[in-house]
């Protein structure tokens, strides 16, 4: 059976059933148990009553014993109308007063002064009750057996009627709670098929919370993480609409441009006018280029979308170190001095070596860029108060109300001519978001430019 047949009301009611079904086996044993007893002491004690009253004929006379009891008495005292009886007196050492004497044969030792046995008698099961008594006018130690022997018909029927009268009105209620729980299962089931129903019927593009209104207790953990899971869909897709939008919206203009340069260059005849044109639509070109770079980076790294990337122990010191000396040339070619302050010691962290690769270069690239000629920017690591990389540029100092929105993605400021797509940092911040850490901007120490400081969580040590 597959995991699509096995519902959810099959197995409550096998989990139900099943346990039912073996507690009513053993109370039908017991009460099999208890009706063959029954049957048992009822008629052993009547067949007792039988062997006592036939004892109370024999009689000691002399040296023997006799038999008082009339032929129709006996008849009368052994008649039965289910069962043959039959009897037979004697004396201890085995001489018969009356009776049948072939019930010698089925005598069995048993203790005491009363007892009873199973024995065949004529091909039938037969139940004996054996009684050893004295005889009135005899020694006290004189003794006559009495056995009375008796089929088992009138047994058998009384406990027949007795195990089924106890078990067929519990068969009967066993019945009678199944249904009861059937129904009950399927009405406290009924919330999950409207459920089913609910979802069953929605729209592919309806991603909103599920209502738990009517929801049992159990399911509620179940709709609470299919919702959970829904909002995240929402999240994703709100994302990829966004990204969408915004690089049909970025990518119009330098696309407008490369085409009003190309048809500029189809009219030109003079080779010096052409060159110029394509001069233009290479700028274009690696402008666009870079814009559709750093795009595809943001939506590689946004936090809401990216797939879970693997961290691994790395020292900050060492990276931050050889990003920074591969900003060097551009550094020296913009007239900016790059310096680099490491800590005294190895700082780890737990991180993605290429993804802080490009947290830290697009921090520097902003720096550089931003940097007045002859400023300098610096990078600093350090590991107090937690595991962190500074970078301070000489750059125009941030308006305080600005500092928030610089990590929006496509923010610029305003009366800021320098090229740039508006991205570098929101690219930075997704980083650091994936990374647990912290991006925070404050003045440069020295009142001068800013500072960006990116705070990581301390590596804990086993």
């Amino acid at each position: 059976m597959n995991g699509h047949n096995r519902t959810l009301r099959t197995q409550l009611m096998r989990w139900l059933l099943v346990p039912l079904s073996i507690i009513f086996l053993l109370d039908a044993a017991g009460s099999y148990v208890f009706a063959n007893r029954l049957s048992s002491r009822v008629y052993d004690r009547e067949l007792m009553d039988i062997a006592r009253e036939l004892a109370l004929h024999v009689k000691h006379a002399g040296r023997g014993y006799s038999w008082d009891l009339e032929s129709d008495a006996e008849r009368t005292l052994l008649l039965d109308a289910y069962d043959r009886i039959r009897f037979v007196v004697r004396t201890t050492d085995g001489q018969a007063i009356a009776g049948q004497a072939d019930l010698f044969a089925q005598f069995k030792t048993v203790k005491g002064s009363e007892g009873y046995f199973d024995a065949q008698m004529g091909g039938s099961e037969v139940r004996i009750a054996l009684l050893r008594t004295p005889t009135a006018g005899a020694g006290p130690d004189a003794r006559v057996e009495v056995a009375v022997a008796e089929t088992l018909v009138k047994r058998n029927a009384l406990e027949q009627e007795v195990f089924l009268d106890v078990t067929l009105p519990q068969l009967l209620l066993i019945l009678i709670a199944v249904g009861i729980v059937w129904a009950g299962v399927i009405r406290g089931l009924a919330p999950m098929r409207h459920l089913q129903q609910a979802v069953a019927v929605r729209s592919h593009r309806d991603l909103s919370a599920i209502e738990v209104d009517d929801v049992p207790g159990e399911a509620y953990p179940l709709v609470a993480a299919v919702n959970d899971l829904m909002a995240r869909l929402n999240e994703v897709i709100a994302s990829q609409s966004r990204f969408i939008a915004d690089a049909a919206h970025q990518l119009r203009t330098p696309v407008a441009g490369l085409k009003a340069h190309i048809e500029l260059a189809m009219r030109e005849e003079d080779p010096a006018e052409v060159r110029r044109a394509l001069a233009h639509i290479y700028t274009a070109v690696q402008r666009m280029s870079q814009l559709v770079a750093q795009l595809l980076s943001l939506a590689r790294n946004e936090a809401s979308t990216a797939i879970k990337i693997d961290l691994v122990p790395l020292d900050l010191n060492k990276l931050a170190f050889e990003v920074s000396m591969d900003w060097v040339p551009e550094a020296y070619r913009k007239n900016v001095d790059l310096g680099f302050e490491d800590a005294d010691k190895a700082v780890m962290i737990s991180g993605n070596a290429l993804r802080l690769t490009e947290l830290i270069n697009n921090l520097l690239d902003n720096a550089v860029r931003y940097s007045r000629a002859g400023g300098r920017v610096t990078v600093r690591v350090a590991q107090e108060p937690s595991p962190r990389v500074l970078i301070s540029d000489d750059g125009p100092t941030i308006p305080v109300e600005e500092r928030q929105r610089i990590f929006e993605r496509f923010h610029r400021l305003l009366g800021n001519q320098i090229d740039g797509t508006g991205l570098g940092l929101a690219i930075a911040h997704e980083i650091a978001v994936l990374h647990g850490a912290e991006i925070t901007l404050d003045d440069d120490v020295d009142g001068v430019g800013n500072t960006f400081t990116v705070s990581f969580p301390a590596v804990q040590t086993g």
